[in-house]
C-alpha cells in the first residue's frame, strides 16, 4: 500500500496537539516535546489509570490505603503511563504522520528524533524500576511481567482486530499489583473487578477507535471499531453488561456494603446513557463519549469507597 497517497487536511483542527497550552507557557522550550510525548498535555489516560489503581488500593485495604503505598503506586502509574505513551509513539511514528489527529506529535513532526524518544523511554523505565524497592516480591514479579506487555501492545493493531483487549490488560495491571502488594494475594473477587475494568476499557476505547476508523482502514491497521463496524452499539453494550456483572459479583465476593451496589446502579445508568448517544459516524461525539468515561471511573471509585465503609460479614 502507498501510504503517501493519504492526504492531510491543511488545517489542524483535528490534531490532538494544542499549540498554545500550559506546556508552552510554563516549561522550557526544549522540555515541551518530551512532555507531549508523555501526554502531560492530555492527561485523561493518566487519570483513568490513577483512579482505577487507587480504587483497587482502597478495596484491598478495606479503608483509605497506606500513604507510602499510595505515593509509590501513583508515581509508578504516572511513570509507566508516560513510558507507554512514548513506546506507542515510537512504534507508530510512520503511521501517525498520515492521521490528522496524530500528525503533529513530537516524533512525527520532527520535534524529537527516534534516538531521543528511545532514551526518554529508557529513562522513564529506569526511574520506575527504583519503585520496585518499595514493593513485595509478588508485586515485583507482576511488575516485571508487565514490561513485555507495555512494549508489544502498540503492535497489536497490526495483527489483530482486538488491540483494545491488550491495551485494557496492560493499562489496568496496577489493579492486580495493588492487591498483591496490600495483602500478598489476588482474591478471585479482585480478579473479577479487574476483568470488569478490562471489559469496560475495551468498550470505551472502542469509542476512541471509531474516531480513527477511516484512517486505520486506509493504513491497514486493525481495531475493534473496524471489526464491529455498524454493529458497534451491540458489541459495546455487551461489554458494558459483562463489566457490570463482573463488578456485581466481585462486590459480593469482596463483601462490599449496600452502598457499593446502590452506586453501581448509577454507574450502569451512566453507561446506558452513553449507548443512547453513540453514533458510529460521529468522531467528535465518540471522542466525547471516551472522555465521559472518566466520570464513570469517578463514580466507580465512589461506589468502592461506599462499599468499604461497612463490611457485609459484620451485618
Amino acid at each position: 500500500m502507498d501510504q503517501t497517497s493519504i492526504n492531510h487536511k491543511e488545517n489542524t483542527d483535528l490534531s490532538d496537539i494544542a499549540q498554545d497550552d500550559w506546556l508552552t507557557q510554563y516549561l522550557p522550550k526544549s522540555w515541551v516535546p518530551y512532555a507531549r510525548l508523555a501526554r502531560l498535555d492530555r492527561p485523561a489516560g493518566t487519570w483513568f489509570a490513577l483512579i482505577t489503581t487507587f480504587m483497587a488500593l482502597v478495596q484491598a485495604a478495606g479503608t483509605l490505603p497506606n500513604i507510602k503505598r499510595t505515593i509509590v503506586f501513583m508515581l509508578g502509574t504516572v511513570l509507566l503511563r508516560s513510558a507507554g505513551c512514548a513506546i506507542n509513539d515510537i512504534w507508530d511514528r510512520d503511521f501517525d504522520k498520515h492521521v490528522e489527529r496524530t500528525r503533529l506529535r513530537p516524533l512525527t513532526s520532527g520535534q524529537l528524533t527516534l534516538r531521543q524518544a528511545i532514551i526518554f523511554f529508557v529513562v522513564l523505565m529506569l526511574i520506575a524500576c527504583l519503585l520496585l524497592f518499595f514493593l513485595n516480591t509478588y508485586s515485583i514479579l507482576l511488575a516485571l511481567a508487565l514490561v513485555p506487555l507495555m512494549i508489544i501492545y502498540p503492535l497489536g493493531k497490526r495483527f489483530t482486530f482486538w488491540p483494545q483487549i491488550i491495551l485494557g490488560i496492560t493499562f489496568n495491571w496496577g489493579m492486580l499489583m495493588a492487591w498483591s502488594d496490600t495483602i500478598n494475594e489476588i482474591p478471585f473477587g479482585a480478579f473479577l473487578m479487574y476483568l470488569g475494568v478490562v471489559s469496560w476499557h475495551l468498550a470505551y476505547d472502542t469509542f476512541y477507535a471509531y474516531c480513527d476508523v477511516e484512517f486505520d482502514t486506509k493504513l491497514g491497521l486493525k481495531s475493534t471499531a473496524r471489526y464491529f463496524g455498524s454493529e458497534g452499539k451491540k458489541w459495546i453494550s455487551g461489554f458494558y453488561i459483562v463489566s457490570v456483572l463482573c463488578w456485581l459479583i466481585a462486590g459480593y465476593l469482596l463483601y462490599m456494603s449496600w452502598g457499593y451496589f446502590v452506586f453501581l446502579t448509577v454507574v450502569a445508568f451512566a453507561l446506558y446513557g452513553q449507548l443512547k448517544r453513540f453514533e458510529v459516524d460521529n468522531p467528535a461525539g465518540n471522542f466525547q463519549l471516551f472522555k465521559d468515561n472518566l466520570f464513570v471511573n469517578v463514580l466507580l471509585l465512589v461506589a468502592i469507597c461506599l462499599g468499604v465503609m461497612f463490611d457485609l460479614r459484620t451485618i
